[in-house]
This record gives C-alpha cells, structure tokens and sequence, in this order.
C-alpha cells in the first residue's frame, strides 16, 4: 500500500512518520491512563483500609449503643406496662360504671321512645282521621252522607222501630231525608239533613274585612234558599206537620249560625223551619218518645183497667180466704180456752192436794161428766183468768188476726 506525503503549508509529513508519532502518542496516553488508575487504586485500597477501620468503630459503638437501648427499653417496657396496667384497671372501672350508666340511660330511653312511638302513633292515626274527615267534609255528597249518618244514628239511638222512616218517598215525590211518624194518625214531621256548609267554610277562612261581608252574604243566600226550598217541598197538608226541621251536624256551625246570622234563624222560625244541632235534635226525639210512651199507655187503658178489675177480684176473695182462717183461728181459740180451764183446775187441785186442805167447796170437787167435757162454766170452775194472769200461769192465747191483734 503507497502513502503520499502529506502537504501543511510549507511542511510536508510522511505517512510513516505521522503514523509512528500517533502511534507514540496513543501508547504515552495509555501509559499515563494506567500510571493513573494505579495511584487511584492505591488510594481506594488506603481508603478501604480507613473505612473498614472506622466501620469496626462504629460497629463497637452501635454494637454498645444496642446494649444500652435494649436495657432502657426493657426498662421502658416494664414502666409502659406498670402505667398500661394501671391505666386499664382504671379504664376497666370506668368502662363498667359508664356502661352501667350508659345501660340505665338506654333503658330510660327505650321507655320514654315506647311512650313517645305510642303517642306518635296516636297522633299519627288522629292525622289520618282528621286527614280523612277534612276529605268527607270537603266534599259535598261526602259531607251530607255524614251529616245523614248521624242524625240517623241519634233518630235510632231515641226512638222505636216503625216510628221512623229514612228516605221515604211523599205524595209529590219528594225524598226528605227523615220522616217522623206522629201518633193516632196525624201528620209526619220531616228532618233534612242537607245544611249548606260552604258559606261556613268560606266564613271561617276568611281573614279580611271584604272576605267575610263576601262570605256571611252568601251564608245568608245559600240558607235561606234551602230553607225555602225546604218549606215548598215538605209542607203537604193532611201528610206533614206545619213544622219541618233542618239538622245541623256540628254544634260549632249551630254557635257561629245564632250569634253571626240571628236573622237567618228567624227567617226559618217564620217559615216553620226549625234549625236542629245535634243535642237539639237529641232532646226533640227524647220528648218524641215521651209523646210516644203516653200514647201507647192510652191506647192499652183499657187493657189496664181489666187488669185492675181482676185484680180487685183476686182481692176480694183473698179476704173472703182470710176470714175463713179468722173463724178456724177463733175456733181453735175456743178450744184452747177450755183447755186453759181444765189446766187451771188441775193446777189448783194439785196445789190443795200439796197443802194438805180437802176443805172444799162442794162445786170445785163434784166428779166431771162421763163424756169428757166440762160442765158449764157456772156451775164447775171459778170464772176464767184474765189474759195477765194466764200468761202468769204458764197460758197462751190466740191473737184475734181481724182485731188487730
């Protein structure tokens, strides 16, 4: 292989020299590279040397540090735990007074929660009722469907079956809710218990000065339109009374009705209408059914005076009984004082016999008759003791049952 000099300027190299001169310069830096890394390895040797050294120090250090850190952490230990012991009784104790506490409180609570949901309950089913009569009353037919149910409930509670009729149909084809059946015939009275209610309504709500005239305007139409509509439609002569009633199922309604609407109640006094709350109407069919009780007294009159006759018959021959054993008693009476008699004088005899004196009177030792009965009181005995003195005596007599006796 041919190498051409090489021309720098003015100086021209040879191939071979430049060669040789790089040559020498790459062996002088890799001579120097390994002077280096020897120094440095000698240094790294010395280094290890010291580090090995001071590591064991520190070896002994750490190695006596342990020791003294595993004492005082036994002894640590054994304080943490006296403390930790102490502390957990303590704890302990107060864990089972604040339980104890804590399960006296639950129970108090547990009670008062089971009064509490009772009265939530309550009040939750007094909601429901007032949420459910605040809907019936809302409602039109709702509301007269109540109305109708208790005034039928206060007509049935006072009065008899058959003396009432619900929904009966008149001669001019009108239905009243309620028809009043008078005795011996004579007209019915009629009850209707469709009172208009939202005028009412209206009035209680009503906060303004406006609102209220509003309001008692048409409580005033609406009642004295119904109490006309009630006089043309339940008057009947020869069927109905004079006299109908409107009933008013709230006694609340009734109050606000006589003391705002005086003059409604006397337009329905004028025209026969009589507005009924419900002890009102409760009192009316109470004094219905005194009307009632007279009535059927009257018609069974006569039943009662037969009843009294027989009575008096039963009477007449309980005396005519009585006297019969007033004259079996007398009788017996009798008897018994003839027996007293005899007893008498076999008492006086024995006490003549006792004494020792047969000085007697030829009457008071003649012999008694055969037959075995005394002779006249006259001729054989002393006249009879007294009633005292038989009682003395050891007597009895028969009281006289029609002398009072």
């Amino acid at each position: 292989m041919d190498f051409q000099p090489i021309d720098v300027g003015s100086i021209t190299l040879e191939p071979a020299v430049l060669f040789l001169a790089l040559a020498a310069i790459v062996t002088l830096v890799l001579c120097v590279l390994v002077i280096a890394l020897f120094v440095h390895m000698s240094r790294r040797k010395q280094e290890a040397g010291a580090q090995d050294a001071h590591l064991a120090e520190l070896k002994g250090r750490l190695q006596t540090l342990a020791e003294i850190s595993i004492s005082r952490h036994g002894d640590l230990a054994r304080a943490v735990n006296e403390r930790l012991d102490r502390m957990t009784h303590r704890v302990g104790s107060d864990l089972t007074e604040t339980s104890r506490k804590t399960t006296d409180s639950i129970a108090k609570l547990n009670e008062r929660l089971a009064v509490i949901d009772t009265a939530q309950k309550n009040l939750t089913d007094l909601s429901s009722n007032m949420v459910s009569l605040k809907e019936i009353l809302a409602n039109k037919q709702s509301r007269g469907a109540f109305g109708q149910i208790r005034m039928e409930a206060i007509i049935q509670d006072g009065l008899p079956k058959g003396s009432y009729t619900f929904q009966a149909t008149l001669s001019n084809g009108k239905r009243p809710d309620c028809v009043l059946h008078m005795p011996n015939n004579a007209g019915s009275i009629v009850i209707d218990a469709k009172f208009p209610l939202e005028g009412f309504e209206a009035f209680r709500i009503a906060r303004r000065d406006e609102e209220k005239k509003e309001a008692s305007k048409r409580v005033r139409i609406d009642v004295v339109r119904h109490i006309d509509a009630m006089a043309e439609r339940y008057f009947i002569t020869g069927e109905t009374q004079d006299t109908a009633i409107l009933f008013v199922p709230s006694e609340a309604i009734y109050a606000d009705l006589c003391e705002h609407f005086s003059d409604v109640v006397q337009k329905a006094h004028r025209s026969r209408i009589v507005i009924c709350a419900p002890n009102m109407l409760m009192l009316a069919v109470q004094t219905m059914q005194a009307i009632l009780k007279d009535v059927k007294m009257r018609e069974q009159a006569h039943l009662i005076q037969r009843e009294v006759v027989t009575l008096m018959e039963d009477v007449g021959r309980l005396r005519d009984r009585v006297l019969d054993l007033q004259r079996h008693f007398g009788q017996a009476n009798t008897d018994i004082e003839k027996i007293l008699t005899s007893s008498d004088r076999v008492a006086s005899r024995g006490r003549r016999i006792e004494t020792l004196d047969f000085g007697a009177e030829p009457e008071q030792i003649a012999p008694s008759p055969r037959n075995g009965h005394d002779a006249p009181a006259a001729a054989q005995a002393p006249p009879r003791p007294s009633a005292g003195e038989r009682q003395r005596n050891g007597g009895f007599r028969q009281p006289d049952l029609l002398a009072g006796e």
